[in-house]
């Protein structure tokens, strides 16, 4: 497809897309991701304000006014200084960066912060190595609806390597110029009606010194003439990544509801951002987790969902921008990258098992336009498309879009498995004012294919073949999945924000399965598969709204930044299955397929309704710049509504109501500019729904956790890592009443204890890393049945991941990039009760890739060595693929 016929495409499915919304009037939510406007506007003359050049530094403060007297309107402070002694007050108004333009020039490029007080400004610049770096104090990137973490340009011009702008922290903002072989030389000019521009001259533009020149610098036509190094009509691409285009991510929202770095966070998270999920060729994105330490995904209800084990702890709550989202169908299409926050998060979602949360964040429109096109084929009759467009649908870009369309269809190494999947996801935001932005996300997704539960877990299973299929080959699972969001966004002022989000999940599936089991035949190698389950018209509706008020405020010298917050939320399961119908056993070494179910089958009619209301307050506090306070709770009020019918019996109710407060505390100290150490406490819940046999309700599960870490950044903030150790107690879990066997008391507990290393980001230009190790000791210390000091299911005792990529830089072969990588699990019990142990596993993946322009071309090689092995599904094996090979291409501009 060429470059015309897909923009052209592009234009009129754009104007198809506004029809479809019109039509669907889904709600949806999003926040901006734009890029930058690369227009060139016509240069006006500008008093420019030379930094200090190195190496000639110097450490003398100067007021712009004292260099040149037409700019005394500027009162920016300058200091060339390594280290500056005294920073600006940290205290004072933090001024809004709204837009960053990169506009070439006859002497090279500059680049343009936009802020309508940038008279307010301090500017503090210095150099290391062939870098150099200026700190704006008391400023922060506030992009229109933008989650843009650093604004980055390759190569823009002869003698600069890259320029980068991002939030340096909460209220800084670093400029960082990277030259070749030296330090660049960059000036600074004043306009108010544009902001603070940073002039960065290329090399061709700068007189190189003569040998002890005696010609007097006042005669300029002696001097060599500055060559332009870009055409004056073409643009310098500026490209808004939120750190897409690298491994590390600086912040996050998922922690704090913020955008906060992750160095002020008093808490292990870890962000896996779209060019790992690109270079890995990740095709089920719950497999990206498999990057983060202490995080095993599991294969889920007959592979269709996604669940995942952290530091211990079983956690089917998944998150989709903030919101709590169905675990049956997290196909990532549109996914952008993928946010696991590690230790308990009730603080600010409510129920959920104390390892932690994983939280999906879904690309989101852009400013300028932008179309892609992907085609990956691959082993066992693997085919998958995706197109993804963006851009505005008006001149003034008050209105943007995106839309991101794919289909996959695949086949498989297991027997009589095939599946496919579409899936479609129309983004709309509108401005209608500057302070004000609207956003509609709309989703559909639809699922069809086999149903396998892998083997049942035992010695014997594991000598089959990988391929060996113990269900029957008519069982399938099809699902549907639904979502719309729709988010107001409004600035009362630059410290007070209104942001306020309404949800609808909806989830349809149908599904009829078999399942052998770990009994067998006399003969010992015919096992019983016992019942037939069919599960017809099954319906899950999650309707949730989530109101913040943001503000910031000083009392003092001590910054905060409040958070107060109320969600409502009402979650509707309504389940009727079919159950019963025995089915003939299965020769496990020679199966032979068609048996059909005999005798009675039982209508049953399972329904839950969960209300919950959940009011919370945060605040993180800036005690001192280096020294950082996060408090919060959390008060949940849920109420559960549970019905059964059963045969032709009566519908049984049951009703429970449940409260909790779950705080969280947390201090980072920061003794140096790369190094924060923290220390932080938090608590979690989970709603048993239960009663002991005297009919008082089971209190919650609870969670407490003590967190201590170090996260530490290197090579300019290029490379980062968190080394963290924790202590997890879980209490109040429901263990079977030995007195009566029908009920529960709530005495069991477990604990969880470990200490985990992540890394990534790049080490050298093009060389890039994602790295992580852990030790984890989680095990049942309190119960009435199942031995204290047992291993919790699915939980290796240690594992690692190694991931690295090295792209050529210049010369031939410059876009040719070359990776590989090894994904360790220890070994682990897959149930508790009668526990087996599956194996441990180290995988071993291999890429190539080139790219020329806006085309990109890439094989894949996942488990190189054929290894044999396996994941669980909470109890059953799953055989995992044999060598795998994955072929895309993709084009974008």
């Amino acid at each position: 497809m060429s470059k015309q016929t897909l923009k052209m495409f592009g234009s009129k499915l754009k104007w198809l897309f506004i029809f479809a919304i019109v039509l669907v009037f889904q709600p949806a939510k999003a926040q901006d991701i734009p890029k930058f406007d690369l227009l060139i506007n016509q240069l006006r003359p500008a008093k420019t304000v030379p930094f200090a050049k190195p190496p000639q530094a110097t450490r003398k403060i100067r007021q712009l006014s004292e260099i040149e007297p037409v700019i005394t309107s500027a009162r920016m402070l300058l200091v060339q200084s390594p280290t500056p002694n005294n920073p600006p007050d940290q205290g004072g108004e933090v001024v809004q960066v709204t837009g960053v333009k990169a506009n070439p020039t006859n002497q090279g490029v500059e680049i343009i912060l936009q802020t309508t007080k940038g008279q307010q400004l301090q500017v503090i610049n210095r150099s290391a190595g062939n870098s150099f770096i200026a700190d704006i104090p008391n400023t922060q990137l506030r992009l229109p609806n933008s989650e843009a973490f650093t604004f980055r340009s390759t190569k823009p011009i002869a003698g600069i390597t890259q320029i980068t702008v991002t939030n340096f922290d909460a209220n800084t903002i670093r400029v960082t110029v990277i030259g070749e072989g030296t330090v660049p030389t960059v000036e600074l000019s004043d306009s108010p009606d544009e902001g603070l521009i940073f002039s960065v001259a290329s090399a061709a533009s700068v007189q190189q010194p003569q040998t002890q020149s005696t010609q007097p610098p006042s005669q300029p036509e002696n001097q060599t003439q500055p060559k332009p190094s870009t055409q004056g009509d073409e643009p310098i691409e500026l490209v808004v990544t939120g750190e897409q285009d690298g491994y590390n991510v600086p912040d996050s929202s998922t922690a704090t509801r913020t955008d906060t770095p992750l160095r002020d966070i008093p808490q292990s998270i870890q962000v896996i951002p779209q060019q790992v999920i690109k270079d890995q060729q990740i095709t089920r994105i719950s497999d990206a987790t498999r990057n983060v330490s202490g995080v095993s995904p599991l294969s889920g209800y007959g592979g269709f969902s996604d669940d995942y084990t952290i530091r211990g702890f079983t956690n089917s709550n998944l998150l989709r921008n903030g919101f709590t989202t169905s675990n049956f169908f997290t196909y990532g299409a549109n996914v952008e990258r993928v946010e696991v926050l590690k230790g308990p998060s009730s603080v600010l979602y409510g129920q959920i098992e104390p390892g932690g949360v994983v939280n999906f964040i879904t690309k989101q429109p852009l400013s300028s336009p932008y179309y892609a096109a992907e085609l990956t084929v691959g082993s066992f009759s693997f085919y998958r498309g995706a197109i993804d467009l963006s851009g505005p649908l008006t001149d003034d870009k008050k209105l943007l879009y995106r839309l991101n369309v794919a289909y996959e269809d695949s086949g498989s190494f297991r027997d009589f498995y095939h599946s496919n999947i579409f899936s479609v996801t129309p983004v709309i935001t509108y401005k209608p004012s500057e302070n004000t932005t609207l956003n509609f996300e709309y989703e559909y997704g639809k699922r069809r294919g086999s149903f396998d539960r892998g083997l049942p877990p035992g010695s014997v299973f594991l000598t089959l073949p990988i391929s060996r299929f113990l269900g029957e080959p008519s069982d399938f699972l099809n699902i549907d999945f639904q979502r719309g969001t729709a988010t107001v966004d409004h600035r009362f002022s630059e410290n007070l924000q209104l942001r306020s989000s309404f949800s609808v999940q909806s989830t349809f599936d149908n599904n009829i399965y078999t399942q052998a089991g770990t009994d067998f035949e006399p003969d010992g190698r015919s096992a019983l598969r016992g019942n037939i389950i069919v599960n017809r018209n099954r319906r899950n509706e999650d309707y949730s709204w989530q109101t913040d008020l943001i503000g910031k405020f000083n009392t003092g010298s001590i910054a905060h930044q409040l958070l107060l917050g109320l969600e409502l939320r009402r979650n509707t399961d309504i389940n009727p299955n079919f159950f019963g119908g025995d089915i003939a056993p299965i020769d496990i070494f020679n199966p032979v397929y068609g048996a059909r179910p005999t005798g009675p089958v039982v209508l049953r009619i399972f329904g839950t309704r969960i209300s919950t209301t959940g009011v919370y307050l945060q605040d993180q506090v800036t005690l001192l710049s280096n020294l950082k306070l996060l408090v919060g709770g959390r008060y949940d009020f849920v109420f559960s509504d549970n019905s059964a019918k059963i045969g032709d019996g009566n519908t049984t109710n049951s009703n429970f109501y449940d409260s909790a407060f779950s705080p969280r505390v947390g201090l980072v100290y920061q003794p140096i500019e790369p190094i924060s150490l923290y220390a932080s406490y938090s608590r979690s819940f989970v709603p048993n729904n239960a009663t002991t046999f005297s009919g008082v309700e089971l209190e919650p599960s609870r969670g407490t956790q003590y967190e201590v870490g170090i996260k530490s950044e290197f090579f300019d903030r290029r490379l980062s890592a968190t080394l963290a150790a924790y202590d997890i107690t879980k209490t109040n879990i429901p263990t079977r009443d030995p007195n009566n066997t029908d009920f529960s008391i709530s005495v069991g507990e477990v604990k969880s204890r470990g200490i985990e290393l992540d890394v990534a980001g790049e080490i050298l230009p093009g060389w890039k890393i994602i790295a992580s190790g852990y030790l984890n000791d989680a095990f049942v210390s309190e119960d009435n049945s199942i031995p204290v000091g047992r291993r919790l299911e699915n939980t290796a005792y240690h594992g690692a991941t190694l991931w690295t990529t090295y792209e050529i830089q210049q010369g031939n072969l410059k876009g040719l990039q070359f990776g590989g990588g090894i994904f360790f699990v220890g070994d682990r019990i897959a149930n508790q009760s009668d526990p087996f142990t599956v194996p441990s596993s180290l995988r071993t993946d291999a890429a190539i890739s080139y790219k020329h322009d806006n085309w990109r071309a890439a094989l894949n090689f996942k488990n190189i060595f054929d290894l044999k092995y396996y994941d669980t599904q909470g109890y059953f094996l799953v055989p995992q693929a044999p060598l795998t090979v994955l072929g895309s291409i993709s084009v974008e501009f």
